[in-house]
């Protein structure tokens, strides 16, 4: 893959995101459910996502399908820009930087919680020290800030450790609670209130969870009063359910069926490409997996092209090298590429016997066990033997944070180099997000330096550089960037999606 191709990619994300609506034919095959009895626009709507989040509590976890809920029931301290994914007002409407070491936030003054609190600074500090308290996201986002001072209901200060780039990043990842919920040793899963434009009402285990708008929220009571999100793990049958009108979203696309749904009357498809990597992650605290040479005969073994095709029926970009292509600061330097004949070499210069290596990978859902059964394919070739083992995603985030797996199939969806290299490849998120367990002094160094560099050209010269240095020592395989793909009901409107797979769902109504 040359460089050409990833500015390509860049630019056709920016493209994407502006020109990204790829419709069915027009009319409804069920537009009499479009509106109510007095012939009103609906104001229900059902999503089907294929996984059920571990938790609906912010802060313990790092799953996406919880995410997903999260975003409705709590804000963010900032927003993520719809295009760029920059950090931009919401909850925190200004911000001024003091010194090096040294921002002063503000807050807005009409925020409200579900219960009716008022939202102040104490609700916001007390969130960020809560987050520090829980292992899945205290190195990710928390750790940055030595002190916190409160100067009034609306106004604070962070005293940084040290010059830090990622600062605005790491705030507007932070999602806000309620303090007194807090004190008070409120279970956030079972009763996950927040600011956001969303209520919880309930969930059924294994089946669906429900909201009801929240009409006091800063930015607009929502038009959408009713939303029900069903688990459909099998992609056939989500495909089905909106053909069928039983739903009206579908998060995770079957991309086999993705031609089929760009030719469904009513239905409108988005297709663009994403932020979400996806790789073969390799537990690097066990053998083979702890021989560099092994890992490098892995990478270069799978034919990536190839793998997308299957797996994601080419909406998606195979990938060789360690980070995101998408984001300025990776590197094709010491970058692999497919070569059987290359992989055969790795594996010779690694000492092993490829006819005693028998392993196995977890696969959370049906696209990854695809990928997998290439991936298998692909092993195969070189005398190594992979078995895939189906996990369902709770279980399979809790062994590879424990570390008790040998290899899975996951992503990660970051807003950029320094927060994708922290999350995936420092030691301090081993038992966190860094599933591989890479410990490795010289990147932890490079990673620091970076993110104490605030001038962006040289901050991105140093990122090259472990980006690199993280395709030499090959922590992972990295297998494609995915494209984020939804289908919707077209009588909906303001449906928009970012690179991360984020909608505000606050500005989706149906059409009159």
């Amino acid at each position: 893959m040359k460089r050409k191709l990833f500015k390509m990619l860049v630019l056709a994300l920016a493209l994407a995101l502006s020109l990204s609506l790829v419709a069915g034919c027009s009319g409804d095959p069920k537009t009499e459910g479009n509106g109510n009895q007095n012939g009103e626009p609906r104001t229900d709507i059902v999503i089907a996502t294929a996984n059920e989040p571990p938790t609906l509590a912010p802060y313990k976890h790092t799953a996406t399908a919880a995410n997903y809920m999260n975003l409705l029931t709590h804000d963010n301290f900032f927003r993520s820009d719809i295009e760029t994914l920059e950090p931009v007002p919401g909850v925190i409407k200004e911000y001024e930087i003091l010194s090096d070491k040294q921002w002063k936030f503000t807050i807005r003054d009409d925020v409200k919680f579900h219960n009716g609190e008022k939202l102040t600074t104490a609700d916001m500090v007390a969130s960020m020290e809560y987050a520090r308290e829980n292992q899945s996201y205290t190195s990710n986002y928390s750790n940055f800030w030595e002190s916190i001072e409160i100067i009034d209901d609306y106004n604070f200060i962070v005293n940084t450790k040290t010059v830090y780039a990622k600062t605005l990043n790491d705030m507007a990842s932070h999602r806000i609670l309620p303090k007194s919920l807090i004190d008070s040793g409120n279970d956030f899963n079972q009763n996950p209130i927040g600011s956001g434009p969303y209520k919880f009402v309930n969930q059924t285990l294994g089946d669906s969870i429900e909201f009801e708008a929240f009409d006091e929220y800063w930015a607009g009571a929502p038009a959408i009063k009713k939303m029900t999100w069903r688990i459909i793990p099998e992609g056939s049958s989500r495909t089905i359910a909106l053909e069928a009108g039983e739903i009206d979203v579908i998060i995770e696309v079957e991309t086999n069926d993705l031609a089929r749904l760009q030719e469904t009357a009513g239905v409108t498809v988005v297709n663009i490409p994403g932020t979400s990597f996806n790789f073969l992650t390799l537990n690097n605290e066990k053998a083979p997996f702890d021989n560099q040479n092994f890992r490098h005969a892995l990478n270069c073994a799978i034919n990536k092209d190839e793998l997308v095709e299957v797996a994601l029926n080419g909406a998606g970009t195979g990938n060789y090298m360690q980070t995101p292509p998408i984001f300025p600061g990776c590197s094709e330097r010491n970058m692999d590429e497919y070569n059987v004949e290359l992989a055969k070499e790795y594996l010779e210069a690694s000492g092993l016997d490829p006819a005693t290596i028998s392993f196995s990978c977890i696969c959370s859902d049906d696209t990854k066990r695809r990928a997998g059964e290439v991936i298998q394919a692909a092993f195969n070739e070189i005398g190594i033997t992979m078995e895939l083992e189906s996990m369902d995603l709770a279980t399979y985030l809790s062994a590879a944070a424990e570390g008790t797996f040998e290899s899975t199939i996951g992503n990660c969806t970051s807003a950029n180099t320094l927060g994708f290299i922290e999350y995936k490849f420092t030691s301090w998120q081993i038992g966190g997000s860094n599933f591989t367990r890479t410990n490795d002094a010289h990147l932890d160094e490079l990673w620091t330096t970076a993110s104490q560099t605030l001038d962006e050209t040289e901050r991105l010269t140093i990122l090259e550089e472990a980006a690199a240095y993280l395709n030499e020592i090959c922590p992972h395989v990295p297998i494609y960037n995915m494209n984020v793909v939804r289908a919707y009901n077209s009588n909906l409107q303001g449906f928009e999606v970012n690179a991360s797979g984020n909608t505000y769902w606050e500005n989706v109504s149906w059409a009159e």
